[in-house]
């Protein structure tokens, strides 16, 4: 490959990083072709971008954006594939669901970079796909902030807000 082919590369991949905030690093080296196949076609359903990318491609392009976490370089050994999403916890349901439904072992989570950390090693799958997305979170804080109003609405149309109403106008009353 000549030298300015890997510079469009290396710009091509520092795009994607810069245009989507979380990226997942894996190994789905050992796969045949129809599991390559229906992986790619996983992704796109889920709306995850996947690109097999050169470590030092990949590794160049990082320190072009400036990447933060400099412990990924890590990670990158052997085959590499990265996996750009706009949900964090995406690509981890994704590899979950795809190595049950096929039986095999691959995609081997190397590193992620969700939620603006850095998650290293395969053993962190299960944490990743506990990952709340944002409007996850802001669903969880709706209902918790509408549970107590529910309460007071549905106790005021009960027996206790027959109760309330007529302490309330013995109260006028006797004001009066």
């Amino acid at each position: 490959m000549r030298k300015e082919e890997k510079a469009i590369l290396i710009d091509n991949v520092a795009a994607e990083l810069k245009a989507y905030p979380h990226f997942y690093v894996a190994d789905i080296a050992g796969l045949n072709a129809a599991k390559t196949h229906e992986l790619r076609k996983l992704c796109h359903e889920k709306q995850i971008k996947l690109m097999v990318v050169k470590n030092t491609l990949f590794k160049k392009a990082l320190e072009q954006i400036d990447f933060p976490e400099p412990g990924i370089f890590s990670s990158l050994a052997g085959p590499t594939a990265v996996m750009f999403c706009e949900t964090a916890n995406a690509p981890a349901k994704m590899i979950k669901d795809f190595r049950k439904a096929s039986k095999a072992e691959k995609p081997v989570l190397k590193s992620a970079y969700a939620q603006e950390c850095l998650f290293l090693g395969e053993n962190i799958l299960e944490e990743l796909v506990a990952i709340k997305s944002r409007e996850e979170l802001i669903g969880e804080i709706v209902g918790l902030l509408q549970s107590p109003v529910q309460n007071v609405i549905s106790a005021l149309q009960g027996n206790a807000g027959q109760k309330i109403a007529g302490i309330v106008k013995t109260l006028s009353e006797r004001s009066e």
